[in-house]
């Protein structure tokens, strides 16, 4: 077995980014990461913009103004402004050219066509500049960049629609196992409902990967080796979920093996997810993920999911790690790493019961990953603990 440390080490130094790019549309590109270097097609703004609606003045240096007319968001005329007079203008609308500063409303009186100041207003006053938020040509947002809701507003302002972006991974997901049966169907002696396959999409969905295809395997060694050899040709990621343990009815390894894979590492000193596998064939990961549920799901976000992240260009592909107080105590019973679902509160986290590898309620109420380090045997009430702040 290996640690936790070096199997995360060895995960990352043989998951590469890939560089395979696609040009999508703006609307559809949340959660992908740009893969050239975006430049601005025009000015942002691209005229002089009032930032409130008030008047625009001719100078600046009188108190009582004429008011000669207004002007609204897409109007597309200039008109001409002298000293002393004064045009009504709204929030987005272009400021005239001979404009010296914007009031805003609330600063005015109006009486008789005359606008009447309440207080001294200085030069450019609630004027946005030509450009100020970016110059034509300039970069708008860098190679590496993940699209955020933000980043696709910001890019559609400049009139952009297409973007060069890194292509993400595909992924088979793959369950083994005699005793599974697709949840809504019966329940007969000796079987249970399979649910990591749902599991694991439904973590990939909100990971914002969708090209997914799932499979089911039997407990029977040709039929294994036949589905993994496919997979393995046709997938960029490969996801097992059980029957890589050494029981005389887990084919997996015995398969992954038969077809020449490079195993990268095999176990780790970790509870729960000892029986984790990660290997490569040319450009395809796989990982093999223990069949407990809450096994197959810690595994998931501690290994694959930053793999995938990395995968798809992100930049800070590892979940976010904080500590916390621990409001309950702890106990190991073994020598092993642990990773324990807890919920946080603030700077307060409670380790939750039920963390057997087959329990997933625990799972489904928490938030968070209490990580104990092989060293740590307990957890005493007010001790600090390192957070694994689930996505």
């Amino acid at each position: 077995m290996i640690t936790v440390e070096k199997a995360l080490q060895l995960a990352q130094d043989n998951i590469q980014k890939t560089t395979i790019t696609s040009d999508i549309l703006i609307s559809k590109s949340l959660g992908y990461v740009l893969a050239e270097d975006i430049l601005s097609p025009i000015h942002m703004p691209p005229f002089r913009q009032s930032a409130m609606d008030g008047y625009a003045l001719g100078s600046i240096d009188e108190k009582t103004f004429t008011l000669i007319g207004e002007v609204k968001a897409g109007d597309d005329t200039d008109p001409k402004l002298e000293q002393g007079e004064a045009i009504r203008i709204f929030t987005g609308a272009p400021v005239p050219s001979q404009a010296q500063a914007v009031i805003m409303q609330e600063k005015v009186t109006v009486q008789n066509n005359q606008v009447i100041l309440s207080e001294h207003v200085v030069s450019n006053a609630n004027i946005r500049p030509f450009g100020e938020q970016i110059k034509k040509d300039d970069i708008a947002l860098a190679k590496g960049t993940l699209m955020t809701a933000a980043a696709i507003g910001y890019l559609a302002s400049l009139g952009i629609t297409h973007i060069p972006v890194y292509q993400k991974p595909s992924i088979a997901i793959i369950a083994t196992g005699n005793e599974l049966i697709p949840p809504g169907q019966e329940l007969k002696y000796g079987q249970i409902y399979e649910s990591n396959s749902i599991m694991l999409s439904s973590a990939l969905t909100k990971a914002g990967f969708t090209d997914i295809s799932y499979y089911k395997i039997e407990d029977e060694y040709d039929l294994t080796l036949s589905i993994l050899e496919t997979v393995i040709d046709q997938y960029d990621v490969v996801l097992i979920s059980g029957g890589i343990s050494v029981g005389d009815y887990d084919f997996v390894g015995k398969a992954l093996q038969a077809l020449d894979v490079e195993e990268i590492f095999y176990k780790v000193k970790q509870k729960p997810g000892k029986p984790l596998y990660f290997a490569k064939k040319q450009n395809t990961n796989i990982f093999a993920l223990p069949g407990n549920p809450a096994s197959s799901l810690s595994c998931f976000y501690i290994y694959v999911l930053p793999s995938l992240l990395k995968i798809a260009g992100y930049e800070n592909h590892n979940l976010t790690r904080s500590t916390a107080i621990s409001a309950n105590p702890y106990q190991k019973k073994g020598q092993r790493a642990e990773f324990l679902k807890a919920l946080i509160d603030g700077n307060k986290i409670t380790i939750l019961d039920g963390q057997a590898s087959s329990m997933l309620r625990s799972f489904a109420l928490a938030n968070a990953i209490v990580y104990l380090p092989e060293e740590v045997t307990e957890v005493n009430i007010g001790d600090t603990v390192t957070v694994i702040n689930l996505p």
